[in-house]
């Protein structure tokens, strides 16, 4: 094949005028001039779009070529590409031109190889080239372009090899034979300034990359001012009732593996601290568990927010940016309220789930990534999926390994000691130096029905301790009715009787007490009615204890 390329080609064997003519002396001249200008141009190029101006000022004044290409090996070292081409506006004018810009060709196609490793100017004919069996395509392609012949210089920084230059010509004898010596000259200057730009090329990708990292950095760094300021909060999960021991028996289960965990639990009861404990118990722990609130970011933004984006992939989109699933490679991924994920998205998170890849907004790379997904939200989701605003697919995927976690109402075990720590912590926090509870404001707290659960328990446990004068709480600020009440308050239309307003009464203050009558703390004591009145009342308003007990538990 070799021998059948050497054929088609003529190879230039330059003569120039004879010495000491007056002419040899006037072109030596000018040739001196072009070289010293040209040299001159080089040496500021630091892009390839500096270059390819000098190229065509000077070269297409001195040849008469029609098009020129660059090409360069690729890091493969088995393959050329074109590096330099004339500017868009007038390559563009050939259809296929973009695609072919793009392409990758081998180094041993007959011309390039031919080209590199030959001493002299090579002139190859399109015609007989194409009839190799090795012909690329873009000799076809050239020949479509009415283009007759290739000249192709060897382009070398010193003794180093850079790569091609192939002048495209329709007519025959372009560059004629006095010129040569010029135009290696030229060529040499060339590949100098494209040596300069790959170094000043690989430069700016070292410094994109170290930029990269440092912004990495940054967003990391940020996340463990957080995780700091969260394992300060919640220094340890309180609670050792029968309730939180399930919980934490689960926990030893799956914090080990990889396994996807789902939390499901009412508001107020601790899952990002479940989830967080989860993440410390991982092989994942030594890097940042990276969380994200699905209810909390605009819709349009969440998707960006998950899988980052690209420069320019829409308005205010300034620069790259990473998105929480590769800030989480190899670490955990907390999706909070994932209940509140808009459908659309809900599609590309599983695909994101089942694939183990993303994609940036705007990007066209795929990118490999490594997380462990714990999602946590206070909704019935399979009540979600039933009515259309959660996908079944997804739920599935979600659902591998659920914890759900107890309300406070169901471990009031837990109580005191939940509020001996917050009002340690409180009490550091707010500067006010109060130390203990009184026997009567924790039976009050004991009481309660704790809608909010254990968020509202610090929250009312703070409000009271800064009402508090002394080192003891002696009072605690009860909202005067739950939630489930009041709701009932307000959406009850019908005017009652005297005794039907008694009779829901009287069952309101049983549920704050638990269903619990006699006693320090009982709704007897709390109605200011002797025991054996309170039963004769709900006798006579047909409040039953099997009434009362499951109105208790649908709390």
């Amino acid at each position: 094949m070799k021998d059948v390329t050497l054929q088609s080609k003529t190879v230039i064997n330059g003569t120039m005028p004879k010495e000491g003519t007056e002419e040899n002396l006037n072109q030596k001249e000018l040739e001196l001039a072009m070289l010293l200008t040209i040299s001159k141009e080089v040496a500021s190029v630091r892009q390839k779009s500096d270059l390819f101006p000098i190229i065509n000022n000077h070269l297409k004044n001195l040849f008469s070529f029609d098009d020129g290409i660059i090409c360069i090996l690729n890091k493969d070292k088995l393959t050329h590409s074109a590096f330099l081409y004339p500017p868009d506006e007038v390559f563009a004018k050939y259809p296929g031109c973009e695609q072919l810009a793009d392409m990758k060709f081998s180094k041993d196609d007959g011309i390039y190889d031919v080209i590199v490793n030959s001493a002299s100017v090579v002139v190859f004919e399109l015609e007989e080239v194409i009839k190799l069996p090795n012909a690329s395509v873009y000799v076809p392609f050239w020949i479509q372009q009415g283009m007759t012949q290739l000249v192709g210089v060897h382009l070398q920084a010193g003794s180093k090899s850079i790569g091609s230059f192939s002048f495209y010509t329709k007519k025959r004898n372009a560059i004629p034979k006095e010129k040569i010596e010029l135009l290696y000259g030229i060529c040499s200057q060339i590949a100098i300034a494209i040596e300069n730009i790959l170094i000043n090329e690989e430069v700016e990708g070292h410094l994109q990359l170290i930029n990269q990292y440092k912004k990495q950095l940054e967003v990391e760094n940020n996340y463990l001012l957080e995780e700091i300021k969260a394992t300060y909060k919640y220094s340890e999960i309180i609670g050792s009732g029968p309730e939180m021991e399930k919980v934490y028996l689960l926990m030893s289960q799956v914090a080990f593996a990889n396994s996807t965990v789902l939390l499901l639990g009412e508001t107020g009861t601790g899952k990002e601290l479940i989830a967080r404990a989860i993440h410390n118990g991982s092989p994942r722990k030594d890097k940042i568990m990276i969380k994200v609130n699905c209810a909390a970011l605009p819709q349009n933004l969440i998707e960006s927010e998950l899988f980052g984006h690209e420069r320019g992939s829409f308005t205010g989109a300034t620069e790259r940016r990473q998105g929480k699933f590769e800030l989480a490679h190899n670490s955990t991924l907390f999706l909070d309220e994932i209940g509140e994920m808009p459908l659309d998205l809900q599609v590309k998170l599983l695909r994101v789930l089942q694939e183990k890849e993303i994609e940036r907004v705007g990007g066209k790379n795929v990118i490999k990534v490594d997380v462990r997904i714990i999602a946590a939200t206070n909704r019935d989701l399979l009540k979600e999926v039933a009515e259309g605003r959660f996908r079944m697919d997804l739920y599935y995927r979600l659902n591998v390994f659920p914890i759900t976690l107890p309300p406070l109402r169901s471990r009031l075990e837990d109580i005191p000691v939940l509020t001996k720590h917050f009002i340690e912590r409180l009490s550091r926090s707010t500067g006010k130096k109060v130390t203990n509870i009184s026997q009567k404001a924790l039976q009050e707290l004991m009481n309660y029905n704790w809608p909010g659960n254990v968020r509202e328990l610090e929250h009312l446990l703070e409000r009271s301790l800064l009402l508090t004068n002394g080192p003891t709480i002696k009072e605690i600020q009860l909202p005067f009715a739950d939630r489930k009440d009041l709701t009932n308050t307000i959406s009850d239309n019908c005017i009652k009787s005297l005794e039907e307003y008694e009779r829901d009464y009287i069952i309101s203050v049983l549920k704050r007490c638990s269903g619990k009558i006699f006693g320090l703390g009982g709704a007897a004591e709390r109605l200011g009615l002797p025991p054996s009145t309170l039963n004769s009342k709900m006798i006579k308003l047909g409040i039953k204890k099997e009434q009362l007990f499951d109105s208790t538990k649908s709390l």
